[in-house]
């Protein structure tokens, strides 16, 4: 029986392509990687055309429908990481392709990315390391986060290690989700509130749901108008949540006192984009769980993936 195709379209920067689980890929099909992205849609439906395996290793790298129609084997796409923004679901359906993802088990690594985001947010890092570079030496009022209430978006796996580690610094916390789970109120000692009231009421917000029809813009004009003066914003999520443009215009106003941001609207974010003109802003390129642990997680987890569909026993599946 001829060996399943396995493709890796778009391997940059590297993720997979250097981890010794591609030994375990080796032994069950055919590897093709590529250590480049495509460029459009027509390179994309070249790489996959034949494939009837496909790990998406970066989400910045987008499935439409036009290119996954044009995969007839294509029976499973196994993605390195959580979110499936970067596929068009619809079209797995109606073909019935498996989409897999890996949850939860980066869920520490990417709160901690949050956690120094806010940090970071509070005592003006990147603002004063800029000042010093430029050779200024200007003070200003920093954040004591201490005592003060932490508005967490989402309580999934991610959204539950934040408010462990608000909880740890001594922060009172809040929460507002989409699907809330009351249960946990009294297991990590915080409290549900209406998405208002915790708009109202929070000093900082950190955002942890995953992308879809009804959270797209789920941050907009009204929303960031509801925050306090000074409140500061992180987002580890997806860019889209947030309304860039009314994000720039809350910080460039005063009203924001800082956002610390590690995913955005446009990835890689292109000359001119709107918030590096901002400067109460801390920016990380979409690395919260690229730590040498984190990635042969998420590596091991595609892998495994792969591996357990081809025994006839598909897992983590979301569609």
């Amino acid at each position: 029986m001829a060996r399943p195709i396995i493709v890796i379209p778009g391997d940059e920067p590297t993720q997979l392509g250097d981890s010794p689980h591609m030994d375990r890929l080796h032994a069950v099909g055919e590897v093709r990687l590529y250590r480049d992205r495509p460029v459009d849609n027509a390179e994309k439906i070249r790489r996959i055309q034949d494939a009837d395996i496909m790990i998406q290793s970066r989400g910045s790298v987008k499935w439409p429908a036009e290119v996954l129609s044009e995969a007839p084997r294509l029976k499973l796409i196994s993605l390195c990481g959580i979110g499936t923004d970067s596929i068009d679901l619809p079209t797995t359906r109606a073909k019935g392709i498996i989409v897999s993802n890996i949850p939860g088990r980066t869920a520490g690594l990417v709160s901690e990315h949050a956690m120094a985001l806010l940090f970071a947010c509070a005592r003006h890092l990147a603002q004063h390391t800029a000042e010093l570079k430029a050779g200024q030496w200007i003070r200003g009022d920093l954040v004591y986060l201490r005592g003060k209430t932490l508005g967490v978006i989402g309580t999934g796996a991610i959204g539950r290690g934040m408010i462990q580690l608000g909880k740890a610094i001594g922060m009172n916390v809040i929460a507002w989700s989409f699907h809330p789970q009351p249960e946990l109120e009294a297991q990590l000692g915080f409290k549900y509130v209406s998405k208002d009231e915790l708009l109202t009421t929070a000093d900082a917000f950190s955002i942890h749901v995953k992308l879809t029809p009804d959270s797209r813009h789920l941050i907009g004009r009204r929303e960031l108008q509801m925050m306090k003066p000074g409140a500061l914003l992180v987002n580890t999520a997806r860019g889209a949540i947030i309304d860039t443009d009314a994000l720039v215009e809350a910080l460039n106003s005063g009203h924001l006192g800082g956002a610390g941001l590690d995913v955005f609207d446009a990835e890689p974010m292109p000359p001119g984009y709107p918030l590096l003109s901002c400067t109460r802003v801390v920016l990380t390129p979409h690395v919260a769980d690229q730590t040498p642990e984190g990635m042969e997680i998420l590596n091991g987890g595609a892998v495994d993936n792969v591996i357990e569909f081809l025994k006839g026993k598909p897992q983590n599946i979301v569609t």
